[in-house]
């Protein structure tokens, strides 16, 4: 049965629609959360061991399905390694035919250029993976971002298809931060005030904070500038669940004045990857009587 659908990719700005094959029941839908390796997509022969979620983690997943022998997968398969090879990708490759065939013809990892970068599936579990979702062929697509959500589905070779696919996966690619920074700070106040100046980060779900580099905040300012700290260390700076912050409170006589701060720390990512971060603030501010 065939019926038009307009790409889950509109959000680019996109307006193609294509026809295209009625999923099955069983396959997801755009918004849905999918996991990594779905218990009810069945037990699967993988050639670089089952889908690693500390490998996937913090990166945008593609579950690829296609048949070898199939002129449109040939040409998809071009489409999802450039994909991969811009990093912020983790594949997931289900070839509905032999091993050799997931190895040598339809291989979007590459054997160990791909390491970490995902894993593909063959044999009689994909083959009923197929008639469980609906797929006649492919090549099908399904597109998950870093937070377990089926971002887009594409169910053919249609080439305005594929491109709003591509699209969408650079955009959530490049959209990926390991944290983000917030910072605040008073912006005025009298000689007896204790005016507080607070940096903030915020790592993404998927990581943590890291011991094996020294956390530390340093504050900078005018001689004037009476603070409680110039630096924090260890237990000085908090850490509530993904959240670091550092706060230094100073005190001045009546004038106008500008102070700086600057943290430094470490985070990981769940394969044990160490990240550094340095981030800093500036405030300006006025004492008046």
């Amino acid at each position: 049965m065939i019926r038009r659908i307009a790409l889950s990719a509109l959000v680019l700005g996109l307006t193609t629609t294509t026809a295209v094959a009625q999923p099955a029941a069983a396959a997801p839908k755009v918004g849905d959360t999918l996991e990594l390796a779905p218990g009810a997509w069945g037990v699967q022969k993988w050639t670089l061991g089952a889908p690693s979620v500390n490998d996937a983690a913090g990166k945008v997943v593609i579950h690829w399905f296609c048949t070898p022998k199939v002129t449109a997968c040939t040409e998809d398969l071009d489409r999802v390694i450039k994909l991969r090879e811009n990093g912020g990708v983790y594949i997931v490759g289900y070839i509905n035919g032999t091993a050799r065939d997931a190895k040598k013809k339809l291989d979007p990892i590459r054997e160990s250029e791909g390491v970490g970068r995902g894993t593909v599936a063959s044999g009689v579990g994909v083959k009923k993976l197929f008639k469980t979702l609906g797929i006649a062929k492919g090549p099908w697509s399904i597109v998950v971002d870093v937070d377990g959500k089926v971002k887009a589905i594409t169910t053919s070779g249609d080439i305005n298809e594929l491109d709003a696919r591509d699209a969408m996966v650079k955009q959530l690619a490049a959209a990926i931060k390991p944290y983000t920074t917030t910072n605040d700070g008073a912006k005025g106040g009298n000689p007896s005030s204790k005016l507080p100046f607070t940096i903030r980060i915020q790592l993404s779900p998927w990581l943590t904070y890291s011991k094996k580099s020294p956390m530390e905040l340093t504050f900078t300012g005018p001689k004037e500038l009476k603070c409680d700290a110039t630096t924090l260390k260890g237990d000085q700076l908090k850490i509530e669940g993904k959240t670091l912050t550092g706060t230094v409170h100073c005190t001045a006589t009546k004038g106008s004045y500008e102070a700086r701060a600057e943290l430094r720390f470490a985070y990981e990512s769940p394969s044990g990857a160490l990240g550094l971060g340095v981030e800093a603030a500036s405030w300006k501010f006025e004492i008046k009587p």
